[in-house]
């Protein structure tokens, strides 16, 4: 774990985004397509403390950007490449694209100022998409990646995100996956070799402490301490 000062110095609002991965209605929410990650996400307090983070964020000035996982009705431009992508086309809940199910679930409150950035193919919410780009655009230098599932997408997040030049910070409690001891083996195992890992609470303290520097009126304009 970063002491608070390095964490402090690595998540100052002004150059990092808040990434929410596919925590939407049909993967996460009570209608879940994947009821056991939707269990886990809810059960563990990962989904509680994703909204946790993106309430912090709204008030510090960090950048929330939402990544949502779509299909259309015809399935024209989705992968069927493996075994995941197959199955997910055989699902009784299908995220199509202007459905119910790729809305963003509760208790994530999704603000105007906040991106949304959808995807209708691949495993990852960064390659093949616009996030790179606005990332940059944005001078983001550290992206906070948070949601599901520690299985497939997260690890392809942190994964694409260090490849591109970004300090990944993950907060281990606002992530989750099946089986429920996979999600902390999995940090430890493979994301702490490349990412700061930490803990909701401990973001709070940075984004909301007096000293953090928190924007009032969105990226730019800094309030001193």
């Amino acid at each position: 774990m970063p002491t608070r000062e390095q964490l402090a110095e690595q998540t100052d609002p002004a150059t990092t985004v808040l990434l929410t991965v596919e925590c939407q209605q049909g993967v996460v929410g009570p209608g879940s397509a994947l009821p056991e990650l939707a269990e886990a996400a809810r059960s563990s307090g990962a989904l509680r403390n994703v909204a946790r983070l993106v309430s912090a964020a709204h008030e510090a000035g960090v950048q929330v950007l939402h990544a949502v996982a779509e299909r259309r009705p015809d399935g024209r431009g989705a992968n069927s490449n493996a075994r995941l992508f197959r199955a997910a086309g055989r699902l009784p809940v299908q995220q199509h694209s202007g459905s119910t199910a790729v809305r963003i679930a509760e208790p994530i409150e999704v603000a105007d100022q906040d991106l949304v950035v959808r995807r209708l193919h691949g495993l990852s919410p960064i390659a093949g998409t616009d996030v790179d780009a606005l990332l940059r655009n944005l001078g983001c230098r550290t992206l906070v990646v948070s949601g599901v599932s520690a299985n497939v997408a997260i690890p392809n997040a942190v994964f694409d995100a260090v490849n591109l030049g970004y300090t990944a910070v993950v907060p281990s409690d606002a992530i989750a996956g099946v089986p429920a001891d996979y999600t902390p083996a999995m940090i430890r195992n493979t994301l702490a070799l490349v990412a700061t890992v930490t803990s909701t609470d401990d973001l709070l303290g940075c984004w909301l402490s007096p000293r953090s520097g928190r924007r009032q009126g969105g990226r730019g304009t800094t309030t001193p301490g």
